[in-house]
Order: structure tokens, then C-alpha cells, then sequence
């Protein structure tokens, strides 16, 4: 650490003020109580090419434009390293991706993001960090919610399949020719206890809205088997603004919330998806209307909560300023 290009000031995980490295809650939570550095002992791996062979044999491609990576990581005593052919990992490692806008930013944009999903607003997330090749370089970190202690995993879905869609029954952009209405009416066929879990999906929809995370289709969500051996939402993952770093739409799916072309007449009146959208997307997939405006509340008055995240983030300072502004814009289309 003596040689690291700049000092951390605040919790890599929480980001909590205070702390230069892991906070104890974020050790307790991401590595089980083991002390685990903050930085990794090697180079990223287009820099170092030690691991560069490791490294292309463990990547694989995942969605945001299909450039960004993942890596296996496995924990062994209080040290994470590659995993090896036949091993099963339990940490995903994403490298700062390729051909993106402010590509730097990748990383800390995700951490943010899975920070205030989980800390403003309560939504259940994968656990998550970031971490740091040895020339101050950032990645993503994030624990594996399917596997399980003794190293066998949990069931596990994600909509593309529980829909029937792929590349050959859909064509190529399977993941994104669906609604979140259609999404909400799977809860209700695959889930028992889908009067629970379709709140929290009528709330993470409002949030990747207010996010502007248009990566939220259907493989970045899934059903996940409990200790019961019934299904549920799985924590969430992949939470991103991507606003910041490719041109896209508010919603991911081609159709939006609606199976058919619903507009609020605040939308056709501004042009913007708005509070008055939702409440009818919460109404048709099944949420009792009494709950809609609680479950709304927060989305309008958590923003202080949320500012004080940004300013704790390690984004840089005008990435800063634009995620703060791509929310607050959000924000007021919400509130109209």
C-alpha cells in the first residue's frame, strides 16, 4: 500500500467517511468477517502481463454495448485471486470496460448506484465493493448471491428464460422485446408469494427510472431459490446509471412499463414518463393500491440521502455533477 498512487478516505464498500480501507460492517457483509485488502497484489489485465493469459481464459462477456467483462474470483484465507479451471467462484470482478463514454467511471458509477439501492431506499441487493489493482486502477466487486456456502448453488432464473425468449425464438435482441408489465405478470405465475415480491419489483423499476439504468432488461433480473425451495426476486444486480456512458432510452425494454401504449395525460401533455405512469404500472401488475403512494414516498423524499452518496463516491468530480443531474431530472419528471 505505501506505493498506491492516491490515499482512501472513505470505505471502499459503505463509503462510510473515515476509513482507508474496508469498514468492519463491509468485511462482515462482502468477506465474512476476514480482513481483506482493498487492493489487489497485480495490474489490470491489459496492463500486466503476468495475468494477461489468466485473465482472457477467466472473461466473460456480459451487456452494457457488450463490452464490459467479468471475473471469476474465488476468496482463499484472506486474499482474492483468479479462479482456476473446475473451480467454483464466489466474487465477480468487472474490470473498467472498453468503448464507453467516460469508461474510467464504470465501476465507481455501478458501486454508487448498488449503494444507494440498498442504503437510501432498502432495496436488496448483491453485496458489492469496489477494489483496486495496485496502480490505483478501479474495478468491481460483487459476491455471488447463488452459490452457496458449501460451494453447490442456488436455483436460479433470470425473465429472459422464464419469458421463453432467446436469440433463436426472438432474434438477437431477445433481452429487450418484453415490458415490465409482462415481467410483473411472470412474478405473479412463477412466485407464491408474488403479493410480497411485486412490490419489490414495482420498487426497483421506479428506481433504475430514476437511475436512468437503460441495462435493466431481462437477464438483469432473476428468481432465486430460498432455504424453503420456493422462488423469490433475487437481490438486485447490475445497477448502473448508464446515461453516463452510452445514449439510451428511459427503459430498457422496447415496450416500457406498458404491454400496450398507455400514456398518462401528464405524459402525452410533457413528453415523460411521470407519477401518474406508475401508479397505473403498480395497479396492473398487481400492487394494492393503498401501497402505491407509500411505496412511491420515498423516491421523493430521500434526496439529501442521495446527494451525500454522490459526494462520498469515487466518481470524479464532474461524473459527480452529471449523475446528480441525470437524478435530479428524474426526480422532477417524477414528481410532475
Amino acid at each position: 500500500m505505501n506505493n498506491f498512487p492516491f490515499s482512501i478516505e472513505v470505505c471502499p464498500g459503505t463509503l462510510a467517511e473515515g476509513f482507508s480501507t474496508y469498514s468492519p460492517s463491509c468485511l462482515r457483509n462482502l468477506f465474512n468477517g476476514k480482513k481483506v485488502s482493498p487492493i489487489l497484489p497485480y495490474d489490470p489485465p491489459q496492463q500486466s502481463e503476468e495475468v494477461t493469459e489468466q485473465f482472457i481464459e477467466n472473461r466473460k462477456r456480459i451487456s452494457i454495448s457488450g463490452v464490459q467483462e467479468k471475473l471469476s474470483l474465488i476468496l482463499e484465507k484472506n486474499r482474492l485471486r483468479l479462479t482456476k479451471a473446475g473451480e467454483q467462484g464466489t466474487y465477480i470482478l468487472k474490470p473498467i470496460p472498453r468503448d464507453l463514454k467516460k469508461v474510467d467511471q464504470v465501476p465507481a458509477n455501478e458501486h454508487l448506484t448498488m449503494q444507494i439501492a440498498r442504503q437510501v431506499y432498502g432495496i436488496n441487493t448483491a453485496e458489492n465493493a469496489l477494489i483496486f489493482f495496485k496502480n490505483g486502477t478501479t474495478a468491481y466487486l460483487t459476491k455471488r448471491f447463488d452459490v452457496k456456502s458449501e460451494g453447490e448453488k442456488w436455483g436460479k432464473e433470470d425473465f429472459a428464460t422464464l419469458a421463453g425468449k432467446t436469440t433463436d425464438s426472438a432474434g438477437p435482441n431477445y433481452k429487450y422485446t418484453y415490458s415490465y408489465e409482462e415481467m410483473g405478470s411472470l412474478i405473479r405465475q412463477f412466485v407464491p408469494a408474488w403479493r410480497v415480491e411485486i412490490e419489490k419489483f414495482f420498487v426497483l423499476v421506479v428506481f433504475n427510472f430514476l437511475f436512468s439504468n437503460g441495462d435493466a432488461h431481462l437477464k438483469n433480473f432473476s428468481l432465486l431459490e430460498s432455504s424453503q425451495g420456493d422462488y423469490l426476486l433475487s437481490p438486485a444486480y447490475d445497477l448502473i446509471n448508464t446515461r453516463l456512458h452510452v445514449d439510451d432510452t428511459d427503459f430498457a425494454l422496447d415496450k416500457g412499463l406498458f404491454v400496450d401504449d398507455f400514456r398518462s395525460d401528464a405524459y402525452k401533455k410533457n413528453s415523460h414518463v411521470n407519477q401518474a405512469d406508475f401508479v397505473e404500472f403498480a395497479k396492473r401488475i398487481g400492487v394494492n393500491e393503498p401501497r402505491v403512494d407509500k411505496l412511491l414516498q420515498p423516491f421523493l423524499a430521500r434526496q439529501p440521502l442521495v446527494e451525500s452518496l454522490i459526494q462520498r463516491s469515487f466518481l470524479s468530480d464532474p461524473t459527480k455533477r452529471g449523475y446528480l443531474l441525470d437524478y435530479q431530472t428524474k426526480r422532477n419528471y417524477l414528481t410532475a
